[in-house]
């Protein structure tokens, strides 16, 4: 099955019927215009549609309540985070390490377990910052970089939640807003210092540059960076990626809005859903997704290299199981 490419349009479907009766519904969409948050909007309100259900939260498109500030005003901090397009492309890299996808599977037990290791007493760390500070640490562990090599862990931040607005009638508008409201900042550390911490320590690293972005200032200087670099498009400066000798770069997303149990079109819940992303950048990609099943299991995506894929599978066997039919049912 070929998915859909969407370059110029805004939505692109794809439906494919199997041999044994089963159906893929493919959707390809323009990231410029939708995250994958607005992409669940859609595909839950259109599986409602075909139910002959009402929605019961019904999107926002009004693009000024993501207005500029008069006058515009950012940190500075930004322009470490991001790049203007039409300007600021690199040259082409002599990175040539090639790069695959490949879908996990990773039981409940095993990403309980990393959050208590990525925890302490005293704080309990969400199980998608644990799982990023395993990422992390792990691909640390098992490289055989030497000396003061460096690696860049990025984490896309959803801004829906951090902003807000004066009119009590439009409380939800952030919430339910169909466009595209993330950042991505970014850590650094030498690979050598994420060997010698333990996960709690690897974990405090990521909640600390993390924690620069969730609040409405961040997001509001952001929206304020993008009118003042106007035509130009803003690129997350870690998706750029960098040559092989200044390390490696890797992005982890949460898929878990995607809610695949609501994805019902009138002929049962679906056995497996997943995002996909066509990815061209040197920087890794990952992305963490429900398993249709319910029970608090994981579905992954990764786009790495295939060292980073030997580092996984032979470091943690027991915790990427490759994705088969049996983790479906």
């Amino acid at each position: 099955m070929q998915i859909p490419k969407s370059v110029t349009h805004v939505l692109m479907k794809q439906v494919t019927e199997l041999k044994c009766g089963s159906m893929i519904i493919s959707c390809a969409f323009n990231h410029q215009l939708s995250d994958a948050y607005s992409m669940s909007m859609f595909l839950v309100a259109w599986a409602k549609h075909a139910r002959l259900e009402k929605m019961s939260n019904l999107p926002s498109f009004r693009p000024s309540i993501l207005n500029p500030r008069h006058p515009p005003h950012y940190e500075a901090s930004l322009d470490n985070l991001y790049v203007p397009m039409i300007t600021s492309l690199p040259p082409p890299s002599s990175f040539e390490e090639p790069m695959g996808s490949r879908i996990y599977h990773i039981r409940a037990e095993s990403i309980e377990h990393i959050q208590s290791e990525a925890s302490t007493k005293q704080t309990k760390r969400s199980k998608f910052l644990s799982f990023t500070a395993y990422v992390w640490k792990l691909l640390a562990d098992g490289g055989n970089d030497v000396g003061n090599n460096i690696s860049r862990m990025g984490v896309v931040v959803n801004g829906r939640r951090f902003l807000t607005e004066v009119n009590e009638k439009s409380s939800s508008s952030f919430e339910n807003h169909y466009g595209n409201v993330l950042s991505v900042p970014y850590g650094v550390a030498a690979n050598s210092d994420l060997k010698a911490m333990a996960l709690h320590e690897v974990a405090n690293r990521v909640h600390g540059f993390v924690s620069k972005t969730t609040n409405e200032e961040h997001f509001r200087g952001l929206i304020d960076w993008i009118e003042l670099h106007r035509p130009a498009q803003p690129v997350p400066r870690i998706y750029f990626g960098h040559e092989k000798s200044e390390g490696r770069d890797v992005v982890i997303t949460s898929g878990h809005s995607l809610p695949i149990n609501d994805m019902d079109f009138g002929w049962g819940k679906p056995e497996f859903g997943s995002y996909h992303l066509p990815w061209s950048s040197r920087t890794g990609y990952i992305i963490t997704m429900p398993s249709a099943t319910g029970n608090g299991d994981w579905v992954v995506c990764m786009h790495l290299n295939d060292k980073e894929f030997d580092v996984i599978e032979r470091m943690a066997p027991n915790v990427f199981i490759p994705l088969s039919i049996s983790s479906l049912v």
